[in-house]
């Protein structure tokens, strides 16, 4: 290996939602330097990225994958449990905790490297959950970059709530949170998660997550998956909860999402994932519908609803007539990986909706790159992980939101009051919903005028901010040059240390 190249190796949480964009970010910090990457994690995990990497090898050459040793029998998980996919949230906390096992095997493997290469890495890049590398990263002589794959805004307002737990000081349900300016500091306590509203510091929860975020505050900055444009009084919030300079340098989206021009591509599909439907039967399907007309519903890949939320959800669809694509998995309480069953539909739903073309049900998962940016689709219903926000609005198009975990309400949040691209339908799996809810909300986010015509607006707005900002060339978009000044900081911390 030549003396000069860098290397940086990168360290995703066990979560598929988190691995996508640390794969992405791999992959366009290799093209824009050539440097040697290694992406770091359990040997289950390594085996799903290694396919989603070859997928795309024209730029994986530099990109190398190594495993720590990892058994989630011993941290009391379920056997060949190595990442947070269909694993049921009692289970949750145990995975938090037993990351904090790879701190030994990470420092292990920065040592093999320091000897292979003469040197220490660049840098770590490690989730914000993966704290600890700040501490790895220092006693190896290098430095640790946080990168949080949410948005600045969902993650400020995470992090501030479970470091300073503002929502006991709560008046009448509202209270204010920590780092945000004053124009947007009250939060409601009806937006926390039931996990988020029993926090007290003595809970688990409190502890574990307190546990692994504090440690990043020792890196030397934050990346964030997100635009400054479109979202600056997040990136404000995390500079004053940390104190630390923050680098936009997203989306992390496929080339294709983001370029007008590549629209009928047919993009490559999501890790380790078979469709329930090919992209072609579901790109066939939307060429039948007119313009912007089509509701696309998806809950990300670990989440799903009650059986009563799905009835009422169903019924409203059907009453509203507008046509729609359903991604469906099993309910709370039923395995999320297994048979979907037509009983937890209202009888005869399946066959009606098809028949008159008004409805296509996709059992487990969607080309949703495909359908998000397909004319035909107009809104999303979406649980608001932030990599399906992105998607969504890097197409103009708007969404209906249904938080089910994580940061997800904060995010609902951000799209309603400070971008108005969002209407919320409900939050969380235990609440009820209502047919002539979910009736009202598609007619109003579907409509051609009022409010509904107004979102696609706003949406549309923001959908060339994020294209614009990953631009190269003579007019760098503000990521592009977010992502050179990041990489010129860190060589500049090289220089001044060694």
């Amino acid at each position: 290996m030549s003396d000069h190249q860098e290397h940086i190796v990168i360290l995703p949480y066990l979560a598929l939602g988190h691995m996508i964009p640390f794969i992405a970010l791999a992959k366009k910090i290799q093209e824009r330097t050539n440097y040697k990457i290694t992406i770091v994690s359990t040997p289950l995990n390594v085996k799903y990225l290694n396919s989603t990497i070859a997928k795309d090898s024209t730029n994986s050459n530099n990109i190398s994958l190594v495993s720590l040793p990892y058994n989630s029998s011993e941290h009391g998980l379920p056997p060949n449990t190595e990442n947070t996919e269909a694993l049921p949230l009692k289970h949750m906390v145990t995975i938090f905790n037993s990351t904090l096992s790879l701190k030994e095997p990470l420092q292990k493997l920065i040592l093999e490297i320091i000897e292979k290469d003469g040197k220490p890495p660049l840098c770590i890049v490690s989730d914000t959950f993966m704290g600890f590398a700040s501490e790895v990263a220092r006693s190896c002589g290098t430095f640790n970059v946080s990168f949080t794959t949410a948005g600045a805004y969902g993650t400020a307002a995470y992090v501030s709530l479970w470091l300073n737990l503002p929502h006991l000081l709560a008046i009448d349900g509202v209270f204010k949170m920590p780092g945000f300016d004053d124009s947007c500091c009250f939060f409601s306590v009806d937006q926390l998660h039931p996990f988020m509203k029993l926090a007290n510091g003595d809970d688990p929860w409190s502890k574990v997550v307190k546990s692994l975020l504090l440690p990043s505050f020792d890196s030397i900055g934050f990346l964030c998956n997100s635009v400054e444009d479109i979202e600056p009084m997040g990136v404000k919030a995390i500079e004053n909860l940390t104190k630390l300079p923050v680098w936009c340098i997203g989306p992390l989206l496929p080339q294709c999402m983001l370029k007008k021009s590549e629209k009928d591509s047919i993009f490559e599909s999501r890790i380790g994932k078979e469709h329930g439907l090919s992209p072609e039967e579901c790109i066939s399907w939307l060429n039948e519908h007119p313009e912007r007309s089509v509701l696309y519903i998806s809950f990300g890949s670990q989440n799903t609803i009650s059986t009563s939320q799905m009835m009422a959800l169903a019924m409203g669809l059907e009453e509203s007539e507008r046509p729609f694509i359903w991604v469906v998995r099993p309910p709370i309480g039923f395995d999320i990986k297994g048979e979907f069953r037509s009983e937890w539909l209202p009888k005869g739903f399946q066959e009606r909706v098809s028949k008159s073309k008004k409805g296509l049900l996709v059992k487990s998962w969607a080309p949703q790159l495909q359908i998000l940016s397909h004319s035909s689709t107009g809104a999303f219903l979406t649980h608001c992980g932030w990599n399906s926000v992105l998607e969504s609005l890097s197409q103009g198009v708007p969404i209906i939101s249904w938080p089910l975990a994580g940061e997800q309400a904060f995010n609902s949040k951000l799209l309603m009051e400070e971008m108005g691209v969002c209407v919320e339908l409900t939050k969380w799996y235990s609440s009820d919903v209502d047919k002539e809810d979910v009736k009202k909300v598609v007619e109003t986010v579907l409509g051609e005028s009022g409010k509904g015509k107004e979102m696609k607006e706003k949406a549309n707005k923001i959908g060339m901010c994020i294209r614009d900002a990953v631009k190269e060339g003579d007019f760098k978009g503000s990521s592009a040059k977010s992502l050179d000044d990041f990489i010129s900081t860190l060589l500049c911390r090289r220089n001044m240390s060694s």
